[in-house]
């Protein structure tokens, strides 16, 4: 089960990556616990079909990167406004540059 403080921790003490579409707040965990995924998108980014659009797509990307076999965190997506735009390749590129496990992705 996935408390509200587990995000708040993760955005708060998290590793914090930044993309062209996307904050990504990453706090280790239990290396044998598979990796969770929690998604902000404001309003700033469109209305409400437009951002629940974008919430499934990374809900998707992610779903994928847990049948990979990634583990040992948690990870806050907060969506920036240029990514109701993004096309599904550069989101997944975003999201697997910054989640690569060996930390290849750009940090702020």
């Amino acid at each position: 089960m996935v408390l509200p403080a587990d995000f708040r921790a993760a955005v708060r003490r998290g590793r914090r990556t930044a993309t062209a579409t996307a904050v990504y707040h990453r706090l280790p965990t239990d290396p044998e616990a598979p990796v969770r995924f929690g998604v902000i998108v404001s309003k700033a980014v469109g209305n409400a079909v437009t951002r629940n659009r974008v919430r499934r797509r990374l809900k998707a990307l992610g779903r994928g990167l847990v049948d990979a076999g990634h583990r040992g965190e948690d990870v806050v997506i907060r969506v920036l406004p240029g990514d109701a735009q993004a096309s599904w390749d550069s989101l997944s590129a975003d999201m697997h540059a910054v989640l690569d496990p060996s930390g290849q992705g750009a940090t702020r």
